[in-house]
């Protein structure tokens, strides 16, 4: 082999030997991951609860659905009233409504409110268990495309779940009594595909009592 040829067969070795050691790919998810939501510092959920719930969530309830008028719907056209009123972060039958309603107070258990409405439903206003993503995606205002990673997502619900035990429910269990009129707006979920109406549980986001 002529020399010259040999010399420039050795660089193209050692050119492809720096370009393999200098590139390298990894997988879309991981680099968004470490990048956080907030590309690059640590995505802070508490805060981004806090503005969520006070900028949009409770501004929100007032267009929130007639609860009776919700049911009525779901059972003459469940169609037409998934597609109108339900929101949901992810796929599936599992699908969130944010709702209002009035009525009697029925009885005050340990983990929630019995309230009964002029329609004659009753439906239980929860007071201890307090969790799931009913706050977060009921209203529909969190778009998916604001988080780069699951685990965000999960801890703004909690963030949620944990201001409506701090900031509502105290003082509704306070005032909460048998004969009492309650307004209420809160958020339910409903399976799209195994419908059921009895005995809805209502996470609560904004209740008066008189």
């Amino acid at each position: 082999m002529p020399k010259n040829t040999l010399n420039y067969a050795v660089l193209l070795v050692l050119i492809a030997v720096v370009a393999y050691n200098s590139v390298y790919f990894k997988k879309l998810d991981e680099v968004k991951a470490s990048a956080g939501t907030t590309g690059g510092s640590t995505f802070n959920a508490a805060a981004y609860a806090q503005k969520f719930w006070t900028e949009k969530l409770l501004p929100a309830t007032s267009n929130a659905a007639d609860l009776p008028t919700l049911t009525t719907l779901l059972k003459t056209d469940k169609a037409k009233g998934f597609d109108t009123y339900s929101h949901a972060l992810g796929i599936g039958n599992i699908r969130y409504f944010l709702v209002k309603g009035e009525g009697k107070i029925t009885s005050v258990g340990n983990d929630d409110v019995s309230v009964t409405l002029p329609s004659g439903e009753t439906v239980k206003v929860a007071t201890e268990y307090i969790f799931g993503n009913a706050a977060r995606d009921a209203s529909g205002l969190i778009k998916i495309t604001e988080f780069d990673n699951t685990m965000d997502l999960n801890n703004v619900s909690a963030e949620l779940n944990s201001i409506i035990r701090k900031q509502v429910v105290p003082s509704f269990k306070a005032s909460a009594k048998p004969g009492a009129t309650v307004k209420f707006v809160g958020a339910i979920e409903l399976n799209r595909e195994y419908l059921h109406l009895n005995n809805l549980e209502v996470i609560p986001i904004s209740v008066e009592v008189h």
